[in-house]
């Protein structure tokens, strides 16, 4: 006896995906930055909050319709994927627009922090105070927050990449809503 197809399945477990989580811990870390280090009347600031909100919201989004929509899930996802892209331009710009160095995906510090796998914007805060009393050259706290960001960014970005080919994959092979509606009405045929 097979197991009957649902024809809208679980979905809108977005809270259980790391690169969920990962994206709004990018979002708490923009928030506190453009609050601490970029005029409240900068475009600047409300782009890159823009940005990272809409990098959490499309994932969240994507999940949410995954269950009457694949493609909508996948195009969604690539929209969060993108929208954090973008901010990962602002956190370049602001460093190359302050003279400030960005650190090369080599550096210790960056591996450190990643290696952290901090879950709260307070966490980060901390490790980057911590990094800022023991650093042995001159930096400023905006350079190693901006740093930070950037690195928490490249794993969201990797983690949405691999998340949005595992989904082009299983519409690939399984189809979307309209194939399963199709296959369940069969099913209750017999055919």
């Amino acid at each position: 006896m097979t197991i009957p197809e649902h024809i809208i399945p679980k979905h809108g477990g977005y809270r259980h995906l790391k690169s969920f989580q990962l994206a709004q811990l990018v979002y708490d870390v923009t928030e506190r930055f453009t609050q601490k280090y970029i005029d409240k009347r900068s475009r600047t600031t409300d782009q890159m909050v823009q940005a990272a909100r809409s990098g959490v919201q499309n994932i969240a989004e994507g999940s949410q319709a995954s269950g009457t929509s694949k493609k909508t899930e996948l195009f969604l996802t690539n929209v969060g994927r993108a929208s954090i892209e973008e901010l990962k331009l602002d956190y370049e710009d602001y460093l190359r627009h302050h003279a400030l160095p960005l650190w090369p995906r080599n550096d210790p510090r960056r591996a450190n922090l990643i290696s952290q796998r901090l879950q709260t914007v307070e966490q980060v805060a901390q490790w980057i105070h911590q990094t800022h009393d023991t650093s042995k050259v001159t930096v400023t706290h905006q350079e190693i927050a901006a740093n930070a960001a950037l690195a928490l960014i490249v794993v969201a970005c990797s983690l949405l990449d691999r998340q949005i080919a595992s989904l082009a994959t299983a519409f690939e092979n399984e189809g979307g809503f309209a194939e399963r509606l199709h296959r369940v009405r069969k099913q209750k045929r017999g055919f």
